[in-house]
């Protein structure tokens, strides 16, 4: 969450456009209304005070990107991939759902963050993909090559041991495959995984490498379900 993120890969800008699926490589940005400096807007101090973002500043449309997370040991779950983009993405609107999360923001900021998630340890090929519809089952099993269950078939493992996404996140085909990396051995994504299994990273025993305190898994779901019960009530 505080983005001192380790990068693993470097998927191109071509590359992460491809399987977003907003836009060709290469094309235009489309915009919403004219870039900030054309508009003449009305003097206002948190103007003065607030740089926009790329995308703000020049009129682009809002898109978005949503990836889905195994329950098998990913390196990330959806509600730190929320908080990750409250705190670190400038413009966002990240939303956190039933085992997948989405983060809109302007078309060249959200490529921006998309390329952050994808080329660091927030992401696994095989273990996180992303998915803008039709996520469902994704938690239920890995397929035999440990590739996370996908309705669409958007990913395959190649022969070559890299995982290629074969459409994009909404499972249009694509006209290339695109490498999308080496997934984490089996002992790496343990290692890395945010997520408490009973199998693996324990909620109890003394804090030791492959073991958390009790405490901190106890405060952080304390944490998580007190803001969700309040989010939409007044106290007064």
């Amino acid at each position: 969450m505080s983005s001192d993120l380790e990068k693993l890969r470097d998927i191109s800008d071509a590359d992460v456009v491809t399987i977003m699926g907003h836009r060709a490589p290469g094309a235009d940005y489309p915009s919403t209304h004219p870039p900030l400096a054309e508009m003449g807007e009305p003097d206002c101090p948190i103007r003065q005070l607030v740089t926009p973002t790329p995308g703000a500043a020049a009129g682009d449309r809002i898109r978005y990107s949503q990836f889905a997370d195994s329950m098998y040991n990913a390196p990330a779950i959806p509600y730190f991939r929320s908080y990750w983009a409250a705190i670190n993405c400038r413009g966002s609107d990240p939303g956190t759902l039933s085992g997948r999360q989405i983060v809109e923001a302007r078309e060249r900021d959200i490529e921006q963050y998309t390329k952050i998630m994808m080329d660091t340890e927030m992401c696994d090929p095989a273990l996180a993909t992303m998915r803008g519809c039709t996520v469902h089952g994704h938690s239920l099993r890995l397929d035999e090559d440990g590739m996370m269950f996908d309705m669409l078939a958007r990913t395959e493992l190649g022969s070559d041991g890299n995982v290629y996404y074969v459409k994009d996140q909404v499972g249009i085909p694509l006209d290339r495959k695109v490498n999308a990396g080496k997934p984490m051995s089996e002992a790496e994504a343990k290692k890395r995984t945010t997520i408490f299994r009973c199998d693996n990273v324990s909620f109890g025993g003394p804090c030791t490498a492959d073991k958390r305190t009790f405490d901190e898994g106890l405060v952080t779901l304390h944490h998580m379900w007190e803001r969700r019960s309040k989010w939409g009530f007044r106290p007064e």
